[in-house]
């Protein structure tokens, strides 16, 4: 019943009994002139424009002597000069308990049709993240129900990692299946430019009930406007936040940056800021490791956010400003490969291109020995992988290369395997790999 209360107070505190009033000068260049506002609005602040075929949310995006330019939510139809605007000032999100197993917009609206019980606390949707000096190292290593993880690319408590794929290469089946198989007492979802009907089908069919059960879900689909597609990524940060705080360990999984960061340049054009990093502007660097710099272990008292953030890369360009902004900020990248795909294994992981910034210290000493040997034998057979397919391979040339042909067959399906024994039993069966591998050698050459 307090809680109830609190949530009433924070409804009855959030509504306004007046709000500052302006007038629409002119629509230019798909920004919508305001005046009136100029001493009373600040750059981000919501604005709500009455218009004959009904209202028209935007955003203050640049103010001057001559009033505000506001981007609006979609395309002006409709807006004429005198139009009121109201100033509804920042956007503010409340989340809550209540969202697990629901799928909010970034506004904090419902988008399953049932009603949303707002939380008792705004949380700003641009945050700072705690301060460096008083956040706790990472955590220990979690179990993913995923033998390559487990092993060779380890993810631990508060790690933050991205996932580079191309598009159809397994990306959401991956991050589903993290969603339902990683421990977590929450799991938060962001999809960003998402085509409505495949949020649906993610919800039900991908993810599924036991996967909804412990997940609050954020969408904003490509048809929204670019404010409303960028505010879908600060906004699961705003809720992964709210159940840190309350000193729980969340799963976000971020899918896509790619498309963030699409919006973020639309939202800097509409601005006048040129573009510098291959046509994206140089306010993407900030935008995207501030986001990223929210996530990670939190301060005493709190729980952690362990993320995965993925990027589609067209082309497996890992050059791209998008993915060489997200190397830089993040403690580990996993790959996805197209021709590891095409060929029937999934997860495609490409291991030799991919990196646990984890280790070593996410892994025992024999741990890391087994890591050690099995990236050994995959670089061996990787760099004499066309040799050994074109036929030219003659075995008793190079030992090493020899055992890791031996090994690669069994390498290759373990890295595909889905694993429930626990972290443990994944090792023991690479060890047993690379034993077996050994074991030909030396009866190979006594």
């Amino acid at each position: 019943m307090v809680l109830d209360l609190d949530i009433l107070k924070a409804h009855l505190g959030s509504a306004r009994i007046a709000r500052p009033l302006g007038r629409v000068a002119a629509v230019r260049d798909g920004l919508i002139l305001v005046s009136g506002l100029e001493r009373r609005a600040a750059v981000g602040d919501r604005l709500l424009l009455r218009r004959g075929c009904g209202p028209l949310g935007g955003e203050v995006l640049q103010i001057d002597d001559l009033g505000i330019r506001m981007l609006p939510d979609a395309a002006p139809d409709g807006v004429a000069v005198a139009d009121a605007v109201l100033l509804e000032g920042r956007a503010t999100f409340c989340p809550s308990d209540a969202w697990i197993g629901r799928i909010v917009d970034p506004c904090g609206r419902a988008l399953d049709g049932r009603p949303l019980a707002r939380g008792g606390q705004a949380r700003e949707m641009v945050a700072p993240p705690p301060p460096a000096a008083l956040r706790r190292g990472m955590g220990e290593r979690l179990p993913t129900g995923l033998a390559v993880l487990d092993t060779m690319l380890p993810i631990v408590r508060g790690q933050r990692v991205g996932l580079f794929a191309g598009s159809g290469v397994g990306k959401s089946s991956l991050l589903a299946h993290l969603a339902r198989q990683m421990e977590a007492d929450v799991v938060v979802l962001a999809l960003i430019g998402e085509r409505g009907r495949e949020v649906n089908d993610f919800v039900h069919k991908v993810l599924g009930r036991d996967g909804m059960a412990r997940t609050v879900v954020v969408a904003a689909t490509s048809d929204q406007s670019a404010l409303t597609r960028r505010r879908c990524g600060w906004a699961a940060m705003a809720v992964a936040e709210h159940f840190r705080d309350s000193g729980r360990n969340v799963l976000l999984l971020v899918d896509s940056v790619t498309r963030f960061a699409e919006a973020h340049r639309e939202v800097a054009v509409a601005a006048g800021e040129g573009a510098a990093l291959r046509g994206f502007p140089p306010s993407l660097t900030p935008q995207i490791t501030g986001l990223c710099e929210r996530a990670g272990p939190g301060a005493d008292g709190q729980g952690d956010i362990t993320a995965i953030f993925s990027v589609l890369v067209a082309g497996s360009d890992m050059d791209e400003p998008v993915a060489d902004i997200l190397r830089g900020v993040l403690d580990g990248h996993v790959v996805l490969d197209r021709d590891i795909a095409e060929r029937g294994r999934y997860p495609a992981i490409d291991v030799g291109r991919s990196v646990s910034r984890s280790l070593p210290d996410a892994a025992s000493e024999e741990e890391n020995r087994i890591i050690a040997e099995a990236r050994r034998l995959l670089g061996a057979y990787e760099q004499s992988e066309v040799m050994i397919r074109a036929g030219l391979y003659q075995a008793g040339a190079d030992p090493v290369l020899d055992q890791a042909v031996r090994a690669w067959p069994d390498l290759d399906a373990f890295f595909a395997r889905t694993d429930t024994d626990g972290i443990a039993a994944s090792f023991q069966r690479l060890q047993l790999i690379l034993r077996r591998s050994a074991a030909g050698q030396e009866a190979r050459h006594p």
